[in-house]
């Protein structure tokens, strides 16, 4: 990871805020948004066909591929996953084929590019791109640009904060940390992914002092720096591995583990709790003081495509204002098309604004560019703290 992605990611974010803000103030000024604009204008190509979508399982929420398929007569045959690991080893073991479009995250790029499964986009066919929200865009482009082309295009963006039980976890809340998962109170309650636990570890420890590592970027040197950062945090985990209830690895767990499974807090992604909260149930999610740790997720096409006309027109459709205000309605994550924000709910942006309290967002962790080398030795450490 280069100085420039660092700055480059951390610019996308305080972009996409400003964005936010801006074009919410603009809407309400002139009237110029709302929601009896044209959703979708199809192709008379696109009036049949199939497409086949590995997806996220939570980020293609109804009504958005009922409505494309509606709209255009093209069938979508859904894949899902619920990790990154998960889609990389299928495009291995199949080349990519069987599949149209894919989801990678942003970070991952060296790792997709490795699998060597993906084709540049054809950006003639991408018709709405002037549509996204610019720093998104960039977001895309200055991890996923080859030398061929454009790997890859944003779909959604999100975080992975803390999460809890308004009505059980008694901490602290005027100082959440991710800390606040390993205290003595909530000893058997806690919830996560094994990569996120440890990595929300190293940043309790860098932002209390313990353990200086440049925010954790020391690790992403070489596997001797990796490893001289992760050992000790390693070593922490494995002696309070009976603090975790759950080590959670998708969307549906994370909701079962603080609605049925007696998970007080948790360090998880927003999209979950904050789809709960948005329906009435006692669960909150916010930052911590060491900052929310951002994503990006985004689309992909496969060299295996049989249906391309019908990718373009799938990546179309999203790209606009309604359908992207849709898919973060109804996930929890947030859109990447101009014009979207004004298009959510009440209750959408109150739950933003509460993840976000403060100056939050200008200090989120953005994950970096994550070769092979990394993914895999840090597979080997989450493996010894879950068998622990």
């Amino acid at each position: 990871m280069t100085k420039k992605t660092l700055t480059s990611a951390q610019a996308t974010m305080r972009a996409a805020m400003l964005s936010r803000r801006t074009m919410l103030r603009s809407a309400v000024a002139t009237g110029a948004i709302g929601l009896s604009a044209p959703l979708f204008s199809r192709n008379a190509f696109s009036s049949s066909g199939e497409l086949n979508l590995l997806m996220w399982s939570d980020e293609f929420p109804d009504p958005v591929i009922p409505n494309f398929e509606k709209a255009t007569g093209i069938k979508v045959n859904q894949t899902p996953f619920s990790q990154n690991e998960e889609q990389i080893n299928k495009l291995q073991a199949t080349g990519g084929e069987g599949f149209d479009l894919c989801q990678p995250t942003r970070n991952r790029a060296p790792q997709y590019k490795d699998v060597q499964a993906l084709a540049p986009f054809d950006m003639n066919k991408v018709k709405n791109l002037s549509a996204l929200v610019p720093s998104m865009l960039e977001s895309s482009t200055s991890l996923w640009t080859w030398e061929d082309g454009l790997y890859h295009l944003p779909h959604c963006w999100g975080s992975e904060a803390i999460s809890y039980r308004t009505d059980l976890y008694k901490g602290d809340l005027a100082n959440l940390s991710y800390g606040s998962l390993w205290q003595d109170d909530v000893k058997g309650h806690t919830q996560g992914r094994g990569h996120s636990f440890l990595l929300g570890i190293g940043l309790w420890w860098d932002g209390s002092g313990k353990m200086p590592t440049n925010r954790m970027l020391d690790g992403y040197k070489d596997e001797a720096a990796f490893k001289k950062v992760w050992d000790p945090i390693l070593a922490f985990a494995i002696e309070h591995k009976s603090w975790v209830k759950q080590f959670w690895d998708s969307a549906d767990n994370t909701k079962s583990g603080l609605m049925e499974n007696d998970v007080w807090i948790g360090q998880t992604w927003d999209g979950p709790p904050l789809s709960l909260k948005k329906d009435g149930k006692p669960v909150n999610y916010t930052s911590p003081k060491e900052g929310a740790i951002v994503w990006l997720d985004g689309l992909s096409l496969m060299k295996a495509s049989k249906n391309q006309d019908q990718a373009y027109e799938f990546i179309n459709y999203l790209m606009t204002p309604e359908v992207s205000a849709q898919v973060a309605e109804g996930s929890g994550y947030n859109p990447v098309v101009t014009g979207a924000d004004a298009l959510t709910s009440d209750a959408f942006k109150k739950n933003f604004q509460e993840a976000y309290p403060g100056d939050a967002l200008k200090n989120v962790w953005h994950w970096p560019a994550e070769p092979t080398w990394y993914s895999e030795i840090r597979s080997q450490y989450v493996d010894q703290f879950k068998a622990a």
